[in-house]
């Protein structure tokens, strides 16, 4: 019977100097390398923490040098739940960003998959053009915009005139679905089209189930976008309440000569739970979305 020996351990004799070195070099990185991840874990960390105990905290503890609170003011957030219209509030932010969400991932698609796979003059342009979108302030067409919507079709007080824009595409949206289309193989599309599917079924039935990620990375950002929103609802949407979305309605829990911030820090947690949810639960499909996007120009 064959007996397998360990490799006897090095005594401290027969270790170099230059592997002492090593060790201790690779020792010190080691320690370097997650002092620093727990230094950034702590600076994203502490001020959710903040916020949190603040939330549970009185008006007059709100403001004082305590960090923990006493008592706990659990009540605070069914405080913030029975502030008229607050619910309101979230129906009208889940009407912006859910729609939102939906018609802008379903016409910056088909325009997506023709700058990425159809060859046509002008294309290039095209692009440049969608780049150039991208680049263009929204503050710079705000006027005009709001001169269309608010007097020619009479939708001030309402979130339609930001709704109804989400329509006809987003520039950003086209462009990070073209880069993630053009990860997609050519032979996959020219097999469904020798079995016999049009354009439009190609792009339903084979690369819309291939750019999930990328179409899930779309959906989050506009939704983010969608949910804390604040510029858009104070330019279309701030001369009628019932219209206010949670992001604007903050300001309503700030007064002109008091601010009751532990409801504020309570309503901003309620506020901020559904996107923390949302990207928990689709983080890893965002991420591949978003890496894959830049894989091929």
């Amino acid at each position: 019977m064959t007996h397998v020996l360990d490799k006897p351990a090095e005594s401290p004799a027969t270790v170099t100097p230059a592997a002492r070195t090593a060790r201790r070099r690779a020792l010190l990185e080691w320690i370097a390398v997650h002092s620093l991840g727990v230094a950034a874990a702590l600076f994203f960390t502490l001020p959710f923490v903040f916020v949190l105990l603040t939330s549970l905290m009185s008006d007059s503890q709100a403001l004082s040098r305590n960090l923990i609170p006493d008592p706990w003011q659990w009540d605070n957030y069914r405080r913030v739940l029975d502030t008229p219209g607050f619910l309101t509030w979230w129906r009208n932010t889940l009407l912006y960003a859910g729609l939102g969400t939906v018609l802008t991932v379903v016409s910056s698609l088909p325009v997506a998959y023709a700058l990425a796979k159809f060859r046509f003059r002008g294309r290039s342009l095209t692009l440049m053009l969608v780049i150039s979108m991208m680049m263009l302030p929204p503050q710079v067409v705000v006027i005009p915009m709001y001169l269309f919507w608010a007097k020619q079709l009479d939708l001030s007080g309402t979130l339609w005139p930001l709704i109804i824009p989400m329509a006809f595409g987003d520039a950003f949206s086209v462009f990070l679905l073209r880069q993630f289309l053009t990860t997609i193989p050519n032979e996959y599309i020219d097999a469904a089209k020798v079995d016999g599917c049009g354009e439009l079924r190609t792009l339903l039935r084979v690369v819309v189930p291939m750019a999930k990620p990328g179409i899930a990375a779309v959906a989050l950002f506009q939704f983010f976008y969608a949910w804390n929103d604040y510029f858009g609802p104070q330019i279309y949407a701030s001369e009628n309440p019932g219209a206010w979305t949670l992001s604007y309605g903050l300001e309503s829990f700030k007064g002109a000569h008091h601010t009751d911030w532990n409801l504020t820090m309570a309503a901003t947690l309620l506020v901020m739970a559904p996107v923390i949810l949302v990207f928990f639960f689709a983080q890893k499909a965002f991420v591949e979305g978003v890496t894959l996007t830049g894989v091929k120009g």
